[in-house]
């Protein structure tokens, strides 16, 4: 595998690691709101949006530092464009759905929570 095919690779997994362990930390939420009438779809579509927010703001300040980086590292490049349209959007494209993807499987784990389990635990 080439390098930068791996530190794709890496990022993907380290982007999933953190969104599915911040959604499963709110597995009490989902369940209190679930107690207090919320419709699964609404929870789901919540947790997910601010899951693709979070994952956005990332992509943009990421975006914006790799466009600022290219400049000094051109240079080092041979037969390849500074800013190669394809590996910037495959790159933002990949840990865009893997944030969502992260967001949602936990979210649907959450969403099976009994509510009265919850309440008892708060």
């Amino acid at each position: 595998m080439r390098s930068p095919a791996a530190a794709l690779l890496l990022a993907v997994i380290g982007v999933y690691g953190v969104m599915s362990y911040s959604v499963s930390q709110r597995t009490r939420e989902v369940g209190v709101r679930m107690a207090l009438g919320a419709q699964r779809l609404d929870i789901l579509r919540l947790i997910v949006g601010q899951g693709a927010l979070l994952a956005g703001v990332g992509i943009l300040i990421g975006l914006a530092t790799a466009a600022a980086s290219t400049r000094g590292l051109g240079s080092f490049l041979e037969d390849v464009s500074a800013y190669d349209p394809v590996i910037f959007g495959g790159v933002t494209l990949a840990l865009g759905l893997a944030a969502i993807i992260a967001s949602w499987i936990p979210a649907r784990r959450a969403l099976r929570v009994d509510p009265l389990v919850a309440l008892r635990d708060e």
